[in-house]
């Protein structure tokens, strides 16, 4: 076993979260949505219909300081191991060009699930996999994933318990969303018709609402004409919201006009045709055909949102039904902000095809990715605080007590890792000396946050994707586009980040450099280690 994480199992029967309640050890259901913008969700403010995670937020703690990786497989692989990518090769701190850092793990990061079975769990995985190596061998004990990134409808790479299933046909009655928690909910009862004694860790990672915007049609109709006033007004509305719900403070950022996708792909926007935008214009200057392609992409973009969270609700009422409900840990996120990506993959795009089916091929874009993201600046890939930022709520009767409270203290997705090892009742030991040891794990278990904001959970905490770089210590964050200077801002007063410091403070730019370079240098050594 891995020597960072080398356990015993304690001899408590249960975690104290609270003065008072003991809980036994808890079943854990973490769901992972994909480029899912801040305030997408209604209780962050968003205008999409997400009644089960509101409820969920009503009844537990919503984070407002909660952080992933910028990118989908980064992310995967910091909630998993409790590491950095970049530590685990997951990631490379400078990425070459055409290189996207997803190596081989080393051998002393195993994934969570090996760490959580010697305690006595077992392990689901359902949906969106973007790791090394399959899901059974990795600890998972039953495992659908969906490797076809490109079709909703009709995907032509998935696996069962690691097996390779046959393409999909068109026609068939498959929507992945639906799909991903039908396999959940049937793992569930598997679980507790032959393992009513044993906890379990559930991994539910939806591929919603990644590109390509595909939906089913009854659900598009119900935001058909919600977004035709465009990302200015429905940007302030949500920041207005996000005010009432004590989610924002300050001014919300502005919206960045010569910003487009991250990646350029002329010829794609040709084959989209004359609809697309590539900026984040200002709506009253975009053609009737520019507005009404903009708002109907927004339209399947919540729709996704909205059936991702219907099928959620699914899952939670068997949780409810096999009595499980009150003692499972429900942990959500997303692995990054909404994407300004703006390109043609899969089967194409047929542009005669009803928008949001299976033959067209839509991304969100920089416009309406700005307003997936207030209150933020910029979008998945940056390492501002819309590409990193992302919701998180903390459901558990049975454990936390607090009800529909917020939590400001900065928390990681590494945090994940070291909060179910502690909960699942383990605690490190000192390390073998057969075998090289691994680094300590930079997360920290969040379970004093579910009591109440504490004092800071991290000395720092760290970024880099596609070069984009930053770290924030305190309220301090220093942050570098690719190839640009840094920025430097101050979160408790501009989290929008609008007034860079940098100049004005230039000794604290350079401590906060060098501070980066230090840990860009030490999970470079860390990443070298078999």
């Amino acid at each position: 076993m891995n020597p960072a994480w080398l356990l015993v199992v304690t001899l408590l029967a249960g975690s104290v979260l609270g003065s008072t309640q003991v809980a036994p050890r808890p079943n854990v259901l973490f769901i992972l949505a994909d480029d899912l913008g801040y305030s997408d969700l209604g209780c962050y403010g968003g205008e999409i219909a997400t009644p089960n995670l509101d409820a969920l937020a009503r009844s537990g703690l919503r984070f407002t300081q909660f952080y992933n990786t910028a990118r989908c497989w980064p992310s995967r692989a910091a909630l998993l191991t409790g590491y950095y990518p970049q530590q685990v090769r997951r990631d490379a701190p400078y990425q070459a060009k055409g290189q996207s850092g997803q190596g081989k793990r080393p051998a002393w990061a195993p994934l969570l699930p090996a760490l959580l079975k010697p305690l006595g769990y077992r392990s689901y995985h359902s949906g969106k996999w973007h790791l090394d190596g399959p899901p059974l061998a990795n600890g998972f004990d039953r495992a659908y994933t969906l490797d076809d990134h490109d079709r909703y409808f009709y995907p032509k790479q998935h696996t069962r318990d690691d097996q390779r299933q046959p393409p999909v046909e068109p026609g068939t009655d498959y929507y992945a969303t639906t799909f991903i928690a039908s396999h959940a909910i049937e793992c569930l009862r598997e679980h507790a018709r032959d393992h009513p004694g044993q906890p379990f860790f559930h991994h539910l990672t939806f591929t919603s609402p990644h590109f390509p915007l595909h939906a089913p049609q009854p659900d598009i109709d119900r935001y058909r004409a919600r977004y035709l006033a465009g990302w200015e007004v429905l940007r302030t509305e949500r920041a207005e919201r996000l005010k009432r719900l004590g989610l924002l403070s300050g001014p919300p950022a502005a919206i960045e006009r010569e910003l487009g996708p991250p990646y350029h792909f002329p010829a794609h926007l040709e084959t989209l045709g004359d609809g697309e935008v590539f900026r984040p214009l200002p709506w009253e200057t975009l053609t009737p055909q520019q507005r009404e392609f903009q708002a109907t992409k927004m339209a399947i973009h919540a729709a996704m949102v909205d059936r991702m969270d219907r099928e959620i609700g699914r899952v939670l009422a068997q949780l409810k039904a096999m009595n499980a409900f009150t003692n499972t840990l429900i942990l959500f996120a997303s692995d990054n902000g909404a994407s300004a990506e703006i390109m043609v993959r899969g089967d194409r795009h047929d542009p005669q095809a009803p928008a949001g089916s299976g033959p067209t091929f839509l991304c969100l874009g920089p416009g309406f990715s700005s307003l997936a993201n207030t209150p933020f600046r910029r979008h998945k890939t940056w390492v501002h605080e819309g590409g990193i930022a992302t919701p998180f709520i903390a459901h558990w009767p049975q454990g936390i007590q607090a009800r529909g409270e917020l939590r400001h203290t900065p928390a990681h997705l590494i945090d994940i890792v070291p909060t179910l090892l502690e909960l699942a009742g383990a605690e490190p030991c000192p390390p073998t000396t057969d075998k090289p040891a691994a680094p300590p794990s930079p997360g920290r278990s969040l379970t004093p946050v579910f009591t109440r904001d504490a004092g800071p959970l991290h000395d720092e905490l760290w970024f880099c994707h596609d070069d984009h770089r930053a770290i924030r210590v305190g309220d301090w964050k220093l942050v570098a586009p690719n190839h640009e200077s840094w920025e430097l801002y101050n979160l408790r007063s501009d989290r929008g980040e609008s007034h860079n410091l940098a100049a004005e403070q230039p000794e604290r730019v350079r401590e906060l450099e060098a501070r980066w370079q230090r840990l860009a240098a030490a999970f470079a050594q860390h990443a070298a280690t078999p």
